[in-house]
């Protein structure tokens, strides 16, 4: 049982009472979102055909210690505005009447229990877009058990396979340990990748992941994880857009951009593994231009 009186939706079991206190992750009782979008720069299969865009709900707080978060202003510094699940039914269905391909449910971990009740109210008002779960990974089987029959495409990083990468990055040695479980969780939930014919997906796991400048070696044993468990029935999605921001300066190694021979060797790995369903990035994609403005936009109701 999902429970914020005894929180434990996450791998870090803080066991508070959320309406009481605050846990690691900082979230209160009431889901708190920053932004409420029409983002057209996630993947090609999220965002519709004609590229109209994913339906982004960007909740704010995570369990995650990033040091080089590109959304730090939200995930460790919670900038945003609370809701009801009531309105955040509502959002959720405005998302649909912009046009939205997807709804896209970005760092929702610790607000699961709300998401599912606004998911239930708003299903009865008529919504009824593909519900993508946009997570570090970073769960717990029984959350993600939670979600069974109300998530259609789960969208999990995966940051590392190593214990010291985890504990030095993200302050969580766990982090591979329990990403690997909920990655086979949310597999055994989605099954196999499914697309319409116009190449949107509909179901299934989509897993990025980031290269990290210095840690090509370590990508690869991400990607061999990945392929020995799933071989070619996930999608894949490897990211080139590592932008030192935040903290990162003071990490050694991480005050740079990744080299094109860093990310073109992970790439050439993917293709000697086998994978056919990947994206790859080209050209210029780490800029801090890609992160979005967290102004609130679309949390109030419109009056």
């Amino acid at each position: 049982m999902l429970d914020i009186h005894h929180c434990e939706l996450c791998p870090r079991r803080c066991g508070v009472d959320r309406t009481k206190a605050r846990g690691f992750c900082g979230a209160g009782e009431r889901a708190r979102v920053a932004l409420v979008s029409l983002h057209r720069w996630e993947e090609p299969c999220l965002t519709g055909a004609d590229g109209r865009g994913a339906g982004t709900v960007f909740f704010s707080y995570c369990n995650l210690r990033c040091c080089f978060c590109q959304n730090h202003e939200i995930s460790h510094e919670g900038r945003g505005f609370e809701v009801t699940d009531e309105r955040l039914a509502e959002i959720f269905l405005e998302q649909q009447e912009r046009g939205a391909a997807t709804l896209d449910l970005v760092t929702p971990t610790h607000y699961v229990p709300g998401i599912l009740h606004a998911l239930e109210v708003a299903r009865r008002s008529g919504f009824r877009l593909p519900v993508v779960y946009n997570s570090s990974a970073y769960e717990t089987e029984a959350t993600v058990e939670a979600l069974r029959g109300q998530v259609d495409i789960f969208l999990p990083d995966l940051k590392y396979a190593d214990e010291e990468s985890g504990r030095l990055y993200s302050e969580a040695p766990d982090y591979f340990a329990a990403a690997a479980k909920a990655i086979r969780k949310m597999f055994e939930l989605a099954g196999p990748v499914q697309f319409d014919a116009d190449g949107q997906l509909r179901k299934g796991v989509l897993i990025r992941h980031l290269v990290l400048p210095g840690h090509r070696h370590e990508s690869m044993r991400v990607l061999d994880w990945i392929w020995r468990t799933f071989g070619d029935r996930v999608q894949l999605s490897l990211m080139n857009q590592y932008t030192p921001m935040y903290r990162a300066a003071e990490y050694r190694g991480m005050n740079r951009r990744l080299t094109t021979f860093e990310y073109e060797s992970v790439v050439n790995h993917a293709v000697e593994l086998g994978f056919t369903h990947a994206y790859i990035q080209e050209g210029m994609t780490a800029s801090e231009q890609f992160v979005p403005h967290f102004d609130g936009s679309g949390v109030r109701r419109s009056v």
